[in-house]
C-alpha cells in the first residue's frame, strides 16, 4: 500500500487519488477520566490551538467533577463541536495528557498517512471551513458531529509532500509567534519603567502625593444619538464602543453616526483616554486607550481629558496599572458599572510633571520599537494566510476537475458518500 492510499480503500469516496474523506484516516477516541485523576482541563481555540480552560476564559468555568472529561493525549485532536465553524480545531503536543469538556470531539489520525501539521493548517483553510459550514447548516447550534466531520473531503498528498508543505506553515508560524512575544516584551518593558520610576499605584511606596481624578482631568460619559432616528447613524464620524478597546489600543468602528448624529453625540479628539466603565465582565471594567483622532462613543465609555498636571501618556499608564483601584467598591453581583461620579472620586499619584514627560519620552521610543515589529507582524500573519490558502486553492482545484462541487458551499449532506470508519489500526 502505497502512503497516498487510503487504509480503507474498500470505501473510497472520490474518484481521484489524492482526495479523501477524513473518516478513511481518523478515529474518534472517547477516554473518560473516570478516576478524576487528571486536573489539566484545556479548551481548544481557533488562535492558539489549546490552552488551559482558566486562562481561556479568565475565571472556572469547569464542573467539580471531572470523571466525564475526555482524556487527550499526545498527537490526538480535539475540537468544539460547535465552535469549528471558525477553526477552533487543535492537536496536542504536550506531554502530560490534559481533560477537555464531555462536549468536545476527540479523534486520532493515520501517523501512516497523515502529517498532523498538514491536517491542522488544511482544517483552517478555506476549503475545509466552507465544507464545515455546509455540513453544520441546520443542525443545533450549527453543531458538528463526529460522523459529519468524517465527510470532509481533504487533499492528501504524499507522507513526504505533506511534511514539506507543514514545515513551510510551522516556519512561518513561528515567527508570528516570535512576532507576538516581542510585542508582549515591549509591553512589560513599559510596566517595568512605570514601576521603576512611580512604584505600584496600589501602594504608592515612593510617597507621591494623591489627587482626586475629577479634580485634576474632565471626564465626559458617552451617549446614544436616538436609534428610532435613522438619520443620525451615516459615515460621518466613527462612533466608539467598549469592544473597540483593544490592549491599550483603539480600533476602527464600526458603526459611525451622521452629522445630525453627531450634532447630538458626545465627542473626544486627540489626546483624550476612553475607558470602559459599564460592562458584562469585571475585567473589562477600567480597559482604557489614547484617543488619536476625532472619534464619538457611547455611554459604556467615559472621556477623561487630562488637566494641566497629568501628562496624557503617563496617565493612560497610570489607569491602565490601577485597575484594582477603579474596581473598588464595584458590587462584582451585578453588571460592572463604574459611573462618573466614582471614577472622579479615585484618588491617583500624581507625581512631578517633568517626571511623567520623562517616562512619555521612554514610551515614545518604545512606541517606535513596536510599530517596527508590528509591521514584521503584520507581514508574517499575511504570509500565513496566504500559505493556508494555496494549501485550499490545491484541493478546491482537484475537486472542480474531478466535478466534486459537494465540496462548495452549495453541497447537500444527502447526496454526499458516507465514508467507511476505520475500527481499528490507528
Amino acid at each position: 500500500m502505497s502512503e497516498r492510499t487510503p487504509s480503507c480503500a474498500t470505501g473510497a469516496t472520490s474518484t481521484h487519488p489524492l482526495m479523501v474523506r477524513l473518516g478513511e484516516v481518523c478515529k474518534e477516541v472517547s477516554i473518560r477520566n473516570k478516576d478524576g485523576k487528571i486536573k489539566a482541563v484545556f479548551s481548544v481555540t481557533n488562535s492558539k490551538g489549546f490552552v488551559p480552560s482558566t486562562e481561556y476564559f479568565n475565571k472556572e468555568v469547569f464542573s467539580k467533577n471531572l470523571a466525564t472529561y475526555k482524556i487527550v493525549e499526545r498527537g490526538m485532536f480535539a475540537y468544539n463541536p460547535s465552535r469549528i465553524n471558525v477553526g477552533s480545531v487543535g492537536c496536542y503536543n504536550d506531554t502530560d495528557p490534559v481533560v477537555v469538556s464531555p462536549l468536545y470531539i476527540v479523534f486520532r489520525v493515520d501517523e501512516r498517512q497523515v502529517d498532523y501539521r498538514y491536517l491542522l493548517s488544511f482544517l483552517k483553510g478555506d476549503f475545509a471551513l466552507a465544507q464545515v459550514k455546509n455540513l453544520t447548516s441546520g443542525s443545533v447550534r450549527d453543531s458538528l458531529k463526529f460522523s459529519a466531520f468524517c465527510q470532509i473531503l481533504i487533499h492528501l498528498p504524499s507522507l513526504a509532500k505533506q511534511r514539506q508543505i507543514a514545515a513551510r506553515i510551522d516556519n512561518i508560524s513561528k515567527i508570528v509567534t516570535k512576532r507576538k512575544a516581542q510585542l508582549a516584551q515591549l509591553q512589560q518593558l513599559v510596566k517595568s519603567r512605570f514601576v521603576e520610576m512611580f512604584g505600584d499605584p496600589m501602594t504608592n511606596p515612593m510617597k507621591w502625593s494623591m489627587a482626586r481624578l475629577g479634580d485634576k482631568c474632565t471626564i465626559t460619559t458617552g451617549n446614544t444619538p436616538p436609534r428610532a432616528d435613522t438619520k443620525n447613524y451615516g459615515d460621518f464620524i466613527e462612533w466608539i464602543k467598549s469592544d473597540n478597546i483593544v490592549d491599550g489600543q483603539l480600533t476602527r468602528a464600526a458603526e459611525c453616526l451622521s452629522e445630525e448624529g453627531f450634532e447630538k453625540s458626545r465627542y473626544v479628539g486627540p489626546g483624550a483616554i476612553l475607558m470602559t466603565c459599564i460592562a458584562g465582565s469585571l475585567n473589562s471594567i477600567g480597559n482604557c486607550a489614547m484617543v488619536d483622532r476625532q472619534v464619538a462613543f457611547n455611554q459604556q465609555l467615559n472621556a477623561i481629558t487630562p488637566g494641566e498636571e497629568y501628562n496624557g501618556v503617563f496617565l493612560l499608564w497610570l489607569l491602565r496599572l490601577s485597575k484594582n483601584v477603579l474596581h473598588k467598591g464595584i458590587n462584582k453581583c451585578l453588571k460592572g458599572i463604574l459611573s462618573k461620579g466614582t471614577l472622579s472620586e479615585k484618588e491617583l499619584p500624581l507625581p512631578p510633571l517633568a517626571l511623567q514627560r520623562e517616562f512619555a519620552a521612554f514610551v515614545a521610543k518604545v512606541d517606535r520599537l513596536e510599530a517596527a515589529v508590528k509591521k514584521g507582524l503584520e507581514a508574517a500573519e499575511r504570509l500565513y494566510r496566504q500559505q493556508l490558502q494555496e494549501v485550499s486553492d490545491i484541493a478546491d482545484n482537484i475537486a472542480d476537475n474531478i466535478g466534486d462541487h459537494r465540496t462548495r458551499d452549495h453541497r447537500t449532506r444527502d447526496n454526499m458518500p458516507q465514508p467507511q470508519l476505520l475500527k481499528e489500526g490507528l
